[in-house]
Formats: C-alpha cells, sequence, structure tokens
C-alpha cells in the first residue's frame, strides 16, 4: 500500500503518525507541507475525500485564522487563505487507496491502512 502523509516534524501528532505508517511497512511518500505546501485544488481534494469541509482542516490554534475571520468563512476563502499561508493547514493530512483522513487523534490513520 502507498501512502502519502503532509508532515510537520515539530508536531507531536504528526510525528506519532508517521511512526505507524512506518511500522506498517507502508511505501510512503512524506510531504513537509510547511516547506511544500499542497496547491488550493489538491487542499480542496484532500477535504472532499476525507468527507470534511475545508474549514475543518483550519488550524485555529497558533495562528491568525480568529483574527482573519476564517473560523466562520466560507469553503473558497479557507482554500485561498491555506494555500497562501500553509500554517493555517491543520496536520496530518494522510492520503491512500482506501481514503484521506485529518489524523487527529494520530489512530485515525488506522482506517485507511
Amino acid at each position: 500500500m502507498k501512502a502519502t502523509i503532509w508532515h510537520n516534524p515539530n508536531c507531536g501528532t504528526s510525528r506519532k503518525t508517521l511512526a505507524i505508517l512506518e511500522e506498517a511497512g507502508i511505501d510512503l511518500t512524506v510531504v513537509e507541507y510547511l516547506k511544500d505546501p499542497p496547491s488550493r485544488e489538491k487542499l480542496a481534494q484532500l477535504y472532499a475525500d476525507a468527507g470534511i469541509a475545508p474549514h475543518q482542516g483550519l488550524r485555529m490554534r497558533g495562528t491568525d485564522a480568529e483574527e482573519r475571520g476564517l473560523r466562520n468563512a466560507d469553503a473558497g476563502t479557507v482554500l485561498d487563505a491555506m494555500a497562501e499561508d500553509p500554517i493555517l493547514i491543520e496536520r496530518p493530512l494522510v492520503e491512500t487507496d482506501k481514503g484521506v483522513r485529518l489524523c487527529r487523534p494520530q489512530d485515525v490513520v488506522r482506517e485507511i491502512l
């Protein structure tokens, strides 16, 4: 099985999710999304495949999302903001052939393995 994780090595939940994937022997692509952010289109696809709205993937803690009015913004505005400033993307996102999950908590990743 192949998987892609949009990862932040400074995040404990992201590191734990990565460890689960590595322990499972997954053919893994690790994308440090702060250095190599997904496009707006890719984010839209990931959230659609995960069955969540973009604002559910919006990182509020440690960002200026609240001040920017993003909590109640429409999906397009949230996606534009995330594409422009990837710190607004909640992590980790994992994509496999079985689907996409925002892995908070990290054990959610097991649903798509």
